[in-house]
C-alpha cells in the first residue's frame, strides 16, 4: 500500500489522529497484537496482512459480516449463493439442549453453538453422555464469543445450539478441510488440512502446491500428501469459493472433504481470530497485494465529519497504492 509520505498533509494528519484515537480506544487489543505479533500495529492504516484484519475487527463492523459469521445463517446463504454445493443438514436447534431429542443423540451427530468457533460435541451412540453434552452446551450458550480479539461480528448473534448431521470425513484418504482465501474475487491461497491424521499442504490461487508450512501443523512431516484427489477437491474449492464469497474484500470459504465430494462449511471473517502466519512470507504478501480496503463496506459507503475526513485521507492512501502497482497481484512463488 502507498506510504503516508505520498499524500498530501492534511491526509498524513488525518491518518496520524486516526492511529492515535483507535490505539487509545482499543489499548488492549493493540497491545495483544503486538505480544502476539511482534510489532506495534497501525490500526487506522494497515500495510500487513495482520494489521487488516486488526483493522477489520476495528473500524470495519459490515452488518453482513454478522450473518456470515452465523453458523445457522450461514448456511442459508451458502445455498443462495451456491445452491448445488451440499449443506450439512441440521437436524434440530434451539436454546435449550434438554430438549434435544434423545433418538438424535443414539446415532452419528454433531452438536454445536452458532456463535463461536471450537464449540463443537461429536456423539456416536449415545456418548458422550446426555449430563455433559447438557452441562457443556449450557455454559456454551452463555459465552460471549469474541470479546478477547475483538471478533465484533460475534457479538450480535443470538447464541443457538443446534445438532448437525455428522459426515464421513475422507481423513488419511484426501483431507478433512479446504480453506481458500478470497479477495474481491480473486484467490489468495488455500489451505488443504486433515485435522484427525495432523497434516496440511499449501496451494496457490491456481491449485498448484506451495512450499511453506501454517502453524497448525509447522513441522515438515506433517505434510499433507499431494494426490490427485486431493488437486480435484482443491480446484472444486477454488471453483466454487468466489461465488460464495462475492465482493467481499476477503472472507475464507472453508469446505468439508468427503469422499462422496465437497460440502459447505463456514465463512470465516476472522481467520485464526487476524493473527495467522506462515512459514513462506509470499502467501502473506499475495494476501496483502490482493486485499483492497477500497472495497470494504467502511469505505464503500458515505461518512460525515471527523469520519469522513479519516475515510478521505485512506480512500487517498489506496489510490496512491494503486498508483504505483495498477494490478496489485502477484503470482506466489512455487
Amino acid at each position: 500500500m502507498g506510504t503516508s509520505a505520498d499524500l498530501p498533509a492534511r491526509h498524513r494528519l488525518a491518518l496520524m489522529a486516526a492511529r492515535i484515537l483507535l490505539t487509545l480506544r482499543h489499548p488492549l487489543l493493540v497491545a495483544r497484537f503486538a505480544r502476539r505479533m511482534g510489532y506495534l500495529p497501525n490500526p487506522a492504516a494497515p500495510t500487513r496482512y495482520n494489521e487488516l484484519m486488526l483493522w477489520r475487527k476495528i473500524t470495519d463492523h459490515n452488518p453482513l459480516f454478522v450473518k456470515l459469521t452465523d453458523k445457522l445463517a450461514a448456511k442459508t446463504y451458502i445455498r443462495a449463493a451456491c445452491p448445488e454445493l451440499p449443506v450439512p443438514e441440521t437436524l434440530w436447534s434451539g436454546r435449550n439442549p434438554e430438549d434435544i431429542p434423545a433418538e438424535l443423540l443414539a446415532g452419528q451427530i454433531v452438536v454445536k453453538t452458532n456463535h463461536g468457533c471450537a464449540m463443537n460435541i461429536f456423539v456416536s451412540g449415545n456418548r458422550p453422555e446426555r449430563s455433559e453434552i447438557v452441562r457443556k452446551t449450557k455454559r456454551w450458550i452463555r459465552k460471549r464469543y469474541g470479546r478477547r480479539n475483538g471478533e465484533w461480528a460475534y457479538w450480535s448473534i443470538d447464541p443457538t445450539l443446534f445438532v448437525e448431521e455428522r459426515l464421513t470425513l475422507a481423513s488419511t484418504s484426501i483431507a478433512t478441510d479446504i480453506k481458500v482465501h478470497v479477495c474481491g474475487g480473486d484467490i489468495s491461497h488455500v489451505w488443504a488440512e486433515d485435522k484427525l491424521a495432523g497434516r496440511s499442504h499449501l496451494f496457490d490461487g491456481d491449485g498448484r502446491p506451495l512450499p511453506g508450512r501454517d502453524p497448525d501443523y509447522p513441522r515438515e512431516d506433517q505434510s499433507l500428501p499431494v494426490s490427485p484427489a486431493l488437486l480435484d477437491f482443491v480446484r472444486q474449492a477454488i471453483a466454487l469459493a468466489p461465488r460464495i464469497a462475492g465482493d467481499l474484500d476477503h472472507a475464507r470459504i472453508d469446505f468439508l472433504v468427503t469422499d462422496r465430494g465437497l460440502y459447505a462449511g463456514e465463512i470465516c471473517i476472522y481467520s485464526a481470530a487476524g493473527y495467522g502466519t506462515w512459514s513462506n512470507p509470499v502467501i502473506a504478501e499475495r494476501l496483502e497485494r490482493l486485499w483492497r480496503l477500497e472495497e470494504s463496506a467502511y469505505l464503500r459507503r458515505r461518512h460525515r465529519g471527523v469520519s469522513h475526513l479519516y475515510a478521505e485521507a485512506l480512500h487517498a492512501r489506496c489510490a496512491a497504492r494503486a498508483a504505483k502497482d495498477p494490478k496489485s497481484k502477484i503470482k506466489l512463488a512455487r
